[in-house]
């Protein structure tokens, strides 16, 4: 073999030397975004995990704050309905004996007592805390408030399904770039992992909201 054969003989192994490591060290990129997108991924299902069970949650103690509400309503609606037949047949009977009229009067103030309470009875240990007591206007409050986290938490549940998906995707196009070795489909993986990782923080914080 002549000099200049052996010589060219080299270049070409360490041409092909280098041809391999670039491919390895590809490789190696590409699997290591893989483990990323995994356990950003882990992450996002997690995080859609907790919010689902949230909006399931507070969906819940909306409807039975409400339905609450609403038995709040009904007798409070037969107490004044009970006043305006005592008064009507307090009335209709001017001659009533004054015990009689006094003890229906009582009753009336009583009723019209309990038709106060039915609107507002806030708690005793937090007078001015709408989020607690009984009466009809802290419990429109509070089941507003769970109607509130309940649509909160079906906006994160959207923002980590999205991120899922992106993630999801990813991971097998990172796949396809390592049996192609092809960078494109890397970068497209890369884009993905980003919009994934995008999106999961909206999950958590909601900072944007998505217009679909």
């Amino acid at each position: 073999m002549e000099a200049t054969d052996a010589a060219e003989l080299i270049s070409e192994l360490r041409e092909e030397r280098a041809e391999h490591e670039a491919e390895d060290k590809f490789r190696d990129r590409a699997a290591l975004l893989i483990a990323v997108m995994a356990i950003l991924l882990a992450i996002a299902s997690l995080g859609g995990g907790n919010v689902a069970e949230d909006m399931i949650h507070n969906n819940i103690k909306a409807s039975d704050t409400w339905a609450f509400f609403q038995a709040k309503n009904v007798r409070q609606t037969q107490y004044k309905i009970a006043v305006d037949q005592l008064r009507a047949q307090l009335a209709a009977n001017p001659g009533l004996p004054p015990q009689v009229r006094a003890d229906m009067q009582k009753t009336v103030e009583e009723y019209k007592a309990n038709i106060a309470r039915y609107d507002d009875e806030p708690d005793p240990e937090a007078p001015d805390d709408v989020m607690r007591g009984e009466g009809k206007k802290q419990l429109s409050a509070q089941a507003r408030n769970y109607e509130t986290l309940r649509e909160r938490a079906g906006a994160q549940d959207a923002n980590f399904d999205y991120s899922e998906v992106a993630f999801q995707l990813a991971i097998v196009l990172g796949s396809v770039a390592i049996l192609a070795l092809s960078r494109k489909v890397l970068y497209i993986a890369l884009a993905l992992g980003a919009i994934g990782t995008l999106l999961m923080i909206n999950g958590f914080t909601l900072m944007v909201n998505l217009p679909f």
